[in-house]
């Protein structure tokens, strides 16, 4: 028998562990280290406990109890009165060899029915004006197929669309054009369209994104005026409240939307997921963008990774395909029931057929070790490589890198010097140690202020780089947000771009922050700089995966420089990091085992913000 006694717990897993012991005081001790073990499950990102993984295994590396072998765990699962069914009113819920917090598989189930529900229900389209409209919004693109076109014929032709596409295949071209598209459609113009995204940064960018693209459109102005220009976080969409996980906005209190548009869709976890779709009214179009590839959401699931599980066309959506747009694509029968609600966008705009980073991102999502290393040894104008990275030379590269940026901050002008900080960016895996965020940012910072003159106990100095942490609505700054540090008539002030320019706040107003002349991958996701410089930690990390290498170089423009010792490399090309998860078997047209596993990411620090929804 187990003595939970001797196990480490968080401070969440005594918590649930205590509160079972509550509704059953005499509860089996293998039931409650199981309860332990999910909800640490759900710190790291998965969204339940897959026994299968676990079962006979030793999980808790400070004591030697080896837990059951997986027939007798389901046993004694299966006997007690606090684990149920799907549907049950039991804290947690077994499903197959999947154990849940029941909020989770509601969620799961929940979203996975809703998605199913509104991928069946197609709107009425007129074909032939569709066809016209799709041949001249992307009269541009030569190359066949176009899948750009034929995502937005999707996205037109369904009420579920999931768009997928690498940096730089122009997945807000597709989306501005098939908005356009779906306003020249009979009664288009009474749409009312919603632009979403999980972050305040992410959201302000989609919104310029197509401000900025709807001017060149070959439609009337009309349209034009009728194109959304105005984004906002999912949170503030559905009317967070709080700590809490309840929203304002559910199927009893629907969003006022026909149409919404989520951008960075791969950083939304389950919960979210959930709450949105059960938001928004049934016949609502939904269409996400993302990245299958890239990193997933901090906190629990990989919802995008998982919709692209499973994508294809049947002859009969081909035909279908072909008959609108005039574009042929291969017969593959779907795995998944949403079908071809799912389409991926191929063709890279920003990185040519000769490019490295676009070369390096294929060899890395493709697994390929030998293959990734080889490339990185070659001499490649955008590719660098520094095998035997010390602390020291790293600090000597960053002072360079960042040079041009301290020139600019002496001007003043924060148009310039933003510009100039966007040229070069230090990314990380992790964010303590010498080779994290913490450490880079402290040893660059000394640097910075001896050469200043600054005293050592001054936090504030002009050119220093600050990234908000939590979002403060009254100010209109977001998790993310970077602002710079420059002198003015008043003192020094903090910048941060706006829609109207931009904003100066005095420090002391500031919310919570951190030090940006390093950020994490996780923190850059969506962002993209000139050159991009990418510091492994020196030794083995669960940090280190595929996801994260390819979302790292994948910011970068037109260079990206590598500090890592080939082992790192290595340990990151071939590890396909998982998340324990059921949301791709739910869609499956045939199920498939019982445990369907989806890219993992960064688990959550201890510094997070967000909460799980335990109860």
């Amino acid at each position: 028998m187990i003595d939970l006694a001797q196990l480490s717990l968080g401070a969440l897993e005594r918590a649930l562990v205590q509160s079972l012991q509550r509704l059953q005081p005499d509860a089996d001790a293998w039931v409650l280290a199981s309860a332990a073990l999910t909800c640490a499950a759900l710190e790291k990102g998965d969204v339940c406990l897959d026994l299968s993984r676990l079962a006979g295994q030793r999980p808790w590396p400070e004591n030697t109890t080896q837990l059951p072998a997986l027939a007798d765990w389901l046993s004694i699962l299966h006997a007690s009165p606090l684990v149920g069914e799907a549907g049950d009113f039991t804290p947690l819920v077994l499903d197959g060899q999947r154990l849940y917090l029941a909020r989770y598989q509601a969620y799961e189930q929940q979203l996975a029915e809703q998605l199913l529900a509104r991928s069946a229900a197609l709107p009425a389209v007129d074909e032939a004006i569709l066809g016209q409209t799709l041949e001249r919004l992307f009269a541009f693109n030569t190359q066949q197929p176009d899948w750009q076109r034929l995502a937005a014929a999707q996205a037109v032709r369904r009420n579920l669309a999931v768009i997928s596409g690498g940096p730089g295949t122009g997945k807000t071209t597709t989306v501005v054009r098939l908005l356009a598209a779906l306003l020249e459609q009979p009664g288009g113009g009474q749409l009312a369209i919603g632009l979403g995204a999980p972050t305040g940064k992410a959201a302000a960018r989609m919104a310029e994104a197509i401000r900025n693209a709807k001017a060149a459109l070959p439609v009337s102005d009309t349209v034009k005026q009728m194109l959304p220009e105005e984004a906002r976080t999912l949170h503030r969409l559905l009317g967070s409240r709080g700590d809490s996980p309840q929203v304002r906005h559910t199927a009893a209190n629907p969003l006022p939307l026909d149409v919404l548009v989520v951008d960075e869709a791969s950083m939304v976890d389950l919960a979210l997921m959930a709450k949105l779709v059960d938001a928004l009214p049934p016949k609502a179009r939904l269409i996400l963008l993302g990245d299958k590839d890239q990193l997933a959401a901090v906190e629990a699931g990989a919802v995008f990774a998982e919709l692209c599980e499973g994508r294809g066309f049947d002859a009969q959506a081909a035909a279908d395909l072909q008959r609108i747009t005039g574009q042929q694509v291969e017969v593959q029968p779907p795995a998944s029931q949403l079908g071809d609600a799912v389409v991926l966008l191929t063709h890279s705009h920003r990185f040519a057929g000769d490019s490295g980073i676009g070369e390096l991102a294929r060899r890395i999502n493709a697994g390929d070790v030998p293959g990734t290393l080889s490339l990185l040894r070659e001499s490649r104008v955008d590719l660098a490589w520094q095998a035997e990275p010390n602390a020291t030379d790293l600090l000597e590269r960053l002072t360079q890198g960042y040079a041009g940026y301290f020139h600019a901050v002496k001007s003043a002008d924060p148009e310039a010097v933003f510009a100039a900080f966007n040229e070069f960016r230090v990314l990380t895996a992790q964010r303590e140690g010498a080779w994290g965020v913490a450490g880079i940012n402290e040893a660059l910072e000394a640097r910075i202020r001896r050469r200043q003159q600054v005293a050592s106990r001054e936090r504030w100095y002009a050119g220093r780089a600050v990234m908000v942490r939590q979002n403060d609505y009254a100010l209109g700054l977001f998790n993310g947000d970077i602002g710079i540090c420059l002198p003015t008539e008043h003192g020094l002030r903090v910048f941060f771009e706006g829609e109207q320019g931009f904003r100066p706040f005095a420090p002391a107003r500031l919310p919570s922050h951190d030090s940006a002349f390093a950020m994490t991958v996780h923190k850059s996701q969506g962002s993209e700089f000139s050159e991009v410089l990418l510091a492994l930690p020196e030794q083995p990390s669960p940090l280190l995966t595929r996801s994260l290498f390819y979302t790292g170089i994948t910011r970068a423009k037109h260079k990206v420089e590598i500090w890592g010792l080939p082992q790192r490399l290595a340990e990151a090309v071939a590890t396909r990091a998982e998340r324990a998860a059921g949301l791709a078997e739910r869609l499956a047209r045939v199920p498939t085992a019982p445990a369907v596993l989806a890219p993992r990411d960064e688990p959550a620090s201890a510094g997070h913000q967000g909460q799980l929804d335990l109860f």
